[in-house]
């Protein structure tokens, strides 16, 4: 057993969701991440507390899309409804065999789905005791131009360190977000605007993310005005959207293009009512993660970049944030570039001035 593999386990049951006697968790993954599986296992029995495992197949979620009717597509699982209501914590391991897997399936069935299951996300996010973890498999080592063993490194050099200390540090720019209200980010083919006033910035310190390392928080809906290219792809469910252009008006995706797959992108956005509107404002403060490496879970995590995603507020950043099925992260890079509060440079090509 690598011995990294123990440790982020440890991590993840200790720390991530602090995980008690009685409880009863619930472990998603693939049978790649059996080793972290396994370990998160033993240890949440050894708490007393009891683990139930859900494996999924390669070629589960694309057979499902393909042979699902429409009544059953709309329909709300009963099983999966009562798990997330009698779970206690849930740890979800990200390890794709095929990460492109549903680029072929129809986005409208796919946005369907979504919308069925949104229950389930929002009893979830209420209970807010869950995790998603990255683990490496020769499918994202090969997306990220890695042999496997460097990936590995990647990962773990990531996830292994002291979240208390990366906690503390994100205290400044939480506060920084806190007490700010007007947001302003410029950069290439990029000036928009939008405010923050009474939000709360939500430090992200290895509780809910694996890597994690960043803060955010949400824009006021309906006060994001400007325009926005994003240097690097989007990918939402398999699908690499690249060369992305958005324009706002009164917080609504007034203009939208994309050099790749711009029918997807213009199809998400007309999900659901909040789909073209924004949920999130993000900022990566992971200076161990370096590389885009095509995996959101890492990638709006990159030291000196902010992402701003489509669709659902996480509700603890206050009152009045943007309802949607869709949660979908689109990333900035500021090295040339930079972001503004109340007419302060916090972030100016990569680097933080605060």
């Amino acid at each position: 057993m690598d011995p990294r593999v123990t440790k982020l386990a440890e991590t993840l049951v200790n720390y991530s969701l602090k995980i008690k006697e009685g409880d009863t968790i619930q472990i998603n993954g693939t049978y790649e991440a059996r080793t972290l599986i396994l370990e998160c296992y033993r240890l949440i029995l050894e708490k007393g507390a009891y683990p139930k495992t859900n494996i999924m197949l390669p070629d589960q979620s694309y057979i499902f899309y393909k042979s699902v009717s429409e009544k059953l597509l709309k329909k709300m699982p009963k099983v999966a409804l009562f798990s997330a209501k009698n779970t206690d914590g849930v740890i979800n391991i990200v390890s794709a065999q095929n990460t492109r897997e549903l680029s072929n399936v129809d986005p409208k069935k796919m946005s369907i789905r979504s919308t069925a299951l949104r229950p389930l996300t929002d009893i979830r996010l209420k209970k807010d005791n869950w995790v998603i973890c990255g683990f490496p498999t020769l499918a994202a080592a090969q997306e990220a131009d890695m042999s496997l063993g460097e990936f590995e490194d990647y990962v773990y050099s990531a996830t292994n360190i002291n979240w208390e200390e990366e906690s503390k540090k994100q205290e400044k720019l939480k506060q920084v977000l806190d007490n700010g209200t007007d947001v302003r980010i410029i950069g290439k083919e990029t000036d928009i605007t939008f405010s923050i006033n009474n939000m709360c910035g939500i430090k992200c310190n290895g509780h809910r993310n694996m890597p994690d390392g960043e803060v955010f928080t949400a824009p006021i809906p309906k006060s994001v005005n400007g325009k926005i290219y994003y240097e690097y792809p989007a990918i939402y469910r398999g699908r690499v959207v690249s060369g992305i252009r958005l324009e706002f008006k009164n917080g609504k995706v007034v203009k939208a293009s994309a050099e790749k797959n711009e029918e997807y992108l213009k199809e998400m956005i007309k999900l659901d009512k909040g789909a073209s509107y924004i949920g999130e404002f993000g900022i990566g403060v992971n200076f161990q993660l370096n590389k885009f490496i095509k995996s959101i879970l890492f990638d709006e995590k990159l030291g000196g970049t902010i992402h701003l995603a489509l669709g659902r507020a996480y509700p603890e950043c206050g009152k009045g944030g943007n309802k949607s099925a869709l949660h979908w992260d689109m990333i900035k890079d500021l090295k040339n570039g930079r972001f503004l509060i109340d007419g302060k440079v916090i972030l100016k090509n990569g680097k933080f001035l605060i």
